[in-house]
């Protein structure tokens, strides 16, 4: 799984959490805007030198060192250099065998069979073994972890949805044939889906975790303890040597890795205001640094700098609150009478967003406008035909008038009469913040909604996370962000069982729709973008979520660097493959 939930910024790109979706035909998965590069210069590299990296946010990052347990892409950008994949791609995405791992998929006997390659070895040199490709799933499907990256998807796997429900000890779906010290997991599922030959899919997981080092931790106290928080274990090219909590992480190579020593001798991550992006990319304080689309033109002149960027498989949406999850029954559960549960009232909120222009006017066209939840970058999956939610006042307006939601001085109240109050939970970062935010908000007002800011005021990311994750009543729409992974399934972001899916809708149509793209039947490439572009019709119509923009995600990178890449060969976890990234002579 290749996946981050952003909940986000906008007009940064760097904001943050996690989720998943990939790619079946991804002819187009790297573009980029003709002005940037995808990659560094190739040049010979040198041994050695440190490397800084900006992360900005105005926020502490939370700094949990678990794929298994993190929901923020703050915590995967910090652990990147050592946080490795146990399966390398190739440029649209497929999983071949040149990674620590190889995959065999047998459609026979239903069957995926995982073998880390000998002399893979976690930073203490202990050989990664089966079992640490075992453990994972033991920690995401414990309800005692509370993992948020849990899917019903897993439930694939035999005996998983018995274990996560708590009627079973084990998964017996997980068979190490040659004994937990062996190298080979074989995983047994009902059933093989297309999405399974792509990384990002969802069905199994692509990390492993060091057993030996975390089987004396209860799972309920996994995720604070100091072997996740403080000093965790990887296989990749680096180590953790030092961490200041929540603002920087100090990585150094990895002695026993696999591919041999890094170039590198340090990499440094570091917490930096996006407000001051700028001025540090300006005084080359940072060696690579995302640059803030909406201080581009403060940028872009930079000397001694190479700017790379590609468009992500990402997007902000506006999201609707119309139900709440249940944890005893690990479900999603839809109310068909809260405030926002009338698709009118969603619609026309979409339709009043000026998106297009705010875009123009704040991020110097390095943003713009999606029509739907697929991006472009999935290729004929993506259906060209749904226009998307366009800047129409007249057309709001007439849907809320059909509807029923009539004017009663200033405001629109409710069909039954009621008044209407509509909170928006919109979250805290770089000065564009505010206007953004206060323009929206009056688009509202023109169609007479009287709509809010959730407690009055923008929301510092942690606290706007743990709202919109935990259904808070103050929270009846909210805008975020998703940056998926490399298979565009949509049923660990939007399905009944999804932890993920905040805005708590559920129908027998979704349902059947998201099961239907991944059926056996969507082995057949041609009936499976039919129904990716069927629930994408859906979607429009329902409107439970707005899509609103996707953006270039452009680097400062210090032009003595060389190997720093975006292309998918080229990349781990959404991140360049540090041991390759290294100074000019």
């Amino acid at each position: 799984m290749k996946a981050t939930k952003i909940l986000g910024s906008i007009g940064i790109i760097t904001t943050a959490t996690l989720a998943l979706v990939a790619c079946g035909k991804n002819n187009n998965a790297n573009t980029t805007k003709k002005d940037f590069p995808a990659a560094t210069p190739k040049k010979v590299s040198k041994q050695g030198g440190t490397l800084n990296v900006a992360v900005e946010t105005d926020t502490p990052f939370t700094g949990i060192f678990s794929e298994e347990l993190k929901d923020s892409k703050f915590d995967a950008d910090v652990a990147s250099p050592g946080d490795e994949e146990l399966f390398d791609t190739n440029d649209h995405y497929k999983i071949n065998n040149k990674g620590p791992a190889t995959l065999k998929l047998d459609r026979k006997a239903s069957t995926a069979t995982i073998t880390v390659k000998k002399g893979v070895k976690w930073s203490d040199g202990k050989q990664v073994v089966a079992k640490d490709l075992e453990y994972p799933y033991e920690i995401l499907g414990n309800k005692k972890t509370n993992s948020p990256n849990y899917s019903s998807q897993f439930e694939l796997i035999n005996g998983m949805k018995e274990y996560h429900e708590g009627k079973a000890k084990t998964i017996s779906g997980l068979e190490m044939p040659d004994g937990e010290n062996g190298r080979t997991l074989i995983i047994h599922f009902k059933q093989l889906k297309p999405g399974m030959y792509y990384t990002g899919n969802n069905y199994f997981w692509e990390w492993a975790e060091p057993y030996h080092y975390l089987k004396d931790i209860p799972l309920s106290k996994l995720q604070s303890s100091d072997q996740i928080r403080k000093n965790p274990l990887y296989f990749g090219a680096f180590r953790v040597q030092k961490m200041t909590r929540g603002q920087s992480v100090t990585w150094v190579p990895n002695k026993y890795y696999w591919r041999g020593r890094p170039k590198l001798n340090k990499i440094i991550y570091q917490v930096v205001s996006p407000n001051s992006t700028s001025q540090a990319i300006k005084s080359h304080k940072f060696d690579v640094a995302t640059v803030i689309n909406s201080q581009w033109n403060q940028v872009k002149g930079t000397k001694n700098v190479n700017f790379i960027a590609d468009i992500p498989l990402s997007y902000f949406y506006l999201g609707f609150k119309v139900g709440k999850w249940d944890s005893a029954k690990g479900k999603n559960v839809m109310n068909s009478k809260s405030k926002m549960a009338n698709k009118s009232l969603r619609q026309a909120i979409g339709y009043a967003m000026n998106v297009d222009a705010v875009e123009k006017r704040y991020t110097q066209g390095l943003s713009f406008q999606v029509p739907t939840l697929i991006p472009e970058q999935f290729g004929d999956y993506f259906d060209k035909n749904v226009t998307g939610y366009r800047y129409n006042l007249k057309k709001a307006n007439s849907i809320l008038d059909k509807a029923g939601y009539k004017k009663k001085g200033k405001w629109r109240v409710q069909p039954d009469g009621k008044p209407l109050t509509i909170h928006l939970a919109a979250m805290s970062g770089d000065s564009t913040q505010e206007p953004i935010f206060q323009n929206y908000i009056q688009q509202w007002h023109k169609i007479g909604l009287n709509v809010k800011l959730t407690g009055g005021r923008l929301t510092e990311f942690n606290s706007f996370y743990d709202k919109v994750q935990h259904d808070d009543p103050s929270i009846d729409m909210y805008i975020a962000a998703w940056s998926l992974s490399n298979e565009p399934s949509q049923g660990g972001l939007y399905g009944e069982k999804a932890p993920m899916n905040y805005e708590r809708f559920v129908t027998p149509e979704n349902n059947k729709l998201l099961n239907e793209m991944d059926s056996q039947k969507a082995f057949n490439h041609k009936y499976r973008v039919q129904k990716f572009h069927e629930w994408q019709r859906y979607i429009f119509n329902e409107a439970f979520v707005i899509p609103l923009y996707n953006l270039y995600d452009v680097k400062a990178i210090n032009n003595k660097i060389t190997g720093y890449s975006t292309k998918p060969s080229q990349e781990n976890n959404n991140h360049p493959l540090w041991y390759q990234v290294g100074y000019t002579k």
